[in-house]
């Protein structure tokens, strides 16, 4: 069963997906990576990719579903996937649940649950140590959390409802919380 990682940024997410996909086998699939990629590629997309990274805003609807899905079908069905940052709005779950039902795969959504202060202070601490200037910028960092609570929290209550959603504390240590992870995910 494929896994899809939510929770706000700065909570986590991505560090526990790494933890899980080397215990369990899971192929990570993460948006913003995925995203970051094309827009180092020096092409006319990576362009209007970067342009809309750098401004804090979301890459548009089509180019990101097309990615999911292209990245779906170059995977066996066998693998597992953990999904990092997709679905993100109303618009992506819809799409991504008529790919995942074409594909004829199945999933449940992990929620990492943190306060936007303890998510703020994790971000910019990170943007120090990685050297990564998105995320140096408050500014930034505030549009983005009001976009996860503004578009991506109906999609996790959208899931809730259908009993798909796993809720994890993301306080206390990176162990801690995979302890967590691990124990409610098997």
């Amino acid at each position: 069963m494929d896994l899809v990682f939510f929770g706000i940024q700065g909570s986590g997410k991505g560090t526990q997906a790494k933890k899980l996909a080397a215990e369990f086998g899971y192929d990570i699939f993460e948006a913003g990576g995925e995203l970051r990629k094309i827009a180092a590629s020096g092409s006319e997309l990576g362009h209007l990719v970067k342009s809309t990274i750098d401004q804090g805003h979301l890459v548009p609807h089509e180019i990101i579903m097309q990615v999911v899905k292209e990245a779906i079908a170059a995977r066996p069905k066998s693998t597992k996937i953990l999904f990092d940052g997709i679905p993100r709005d109303d618009a992506q779950m819809r799409d991504f649940d008529a790919i995942m039902e074409a594909a004829g795969r199945d999933f449940r959504c992990i929620h990492f649950l943190l306060s936007q202060e303890e998510a703020t202070n994790r971000i910019l601490g990170r943007a120090k140590a990685e050297g990564r200037a998105d995320d140096a910028n408050t500014d930034i960092i505030k549009r983005r959390m009001s976009t996860f609570l503004e578009k991506t929290m109906p999609v996790i209550q959208h899931y809730q409802k259908a009993e798909k959603v796993i809720d994890i504390v993301a306080k206390g240590s990176v162990d801690d919380i995979y302890d967590s992870l691990k124990q409610k995910v098997s």
